[in-house]
């Protein structure tokens, strides 16, 4: 996911508004907003619904109004080869090469440290909680169900 913060960053840096390129703190915002959503959305895709624009509400006060198409075109193009990038892996591996983990804490706010169920986010034990999550999202949305 490196590579995918750090290249929307090289593409954006160049069309930083004059007066903050000798700023590295507006350098630093920029990349840490990228690596931010690189990591939301291979974590926590599942609930991160529009990952182009909230990091685009993030950037944009350091671009002029010229450049601002562009800079969501790259943001939107990189995020979607990630998304693509992340559907490819393997299911049952995280992106560290390790066996994926269970979403739900233990009683004693620990990770639950079991495999998840085959294509779902939660071991046998806390299989209802992704039960209880579809049903809410049910609630939420009529026309889909």
């Amino acid at each position: 996911m490196y590579r995918f913060s750090r290249s929307i960053y090289r593409e954006l840096v160049p069309r930083i508004l004059e007066e903050e390129k000798s700023d590295p703190g507006c350098h630093r915002e920029v990349l840490e907003a990228c690596e931010e959503t690189m990591r939301r959305l291979a974590y926590d895709r599942r609930y991160f619904a529009r990952p182009a624009r909230a990091l685009f509400r993030d950037v944009r006060v350091h671009f002029p109004i010229g450049e601002q198409l562009y800079v969501y075109k790259v943001i939107e193009r990189n995020l979607g080869l990630a998304a693509d990038y992340l559907a490819r892996l393997p299911a049952d591996v995280g992106l560290d090469g390790l066996p994926r983990h269970c979403s739900a804490s233990t009683r004693k706010g620990k990770p639950c440290q079991r495999e998840p169920l085959p294509g779902r986010e939660y071991c046998p034990s806390h299989k209802h909680l992704e039960e209880e999550l579809e049903e809410f999202e049910e609630r939420l949305d009529p026309i889909a169900a």
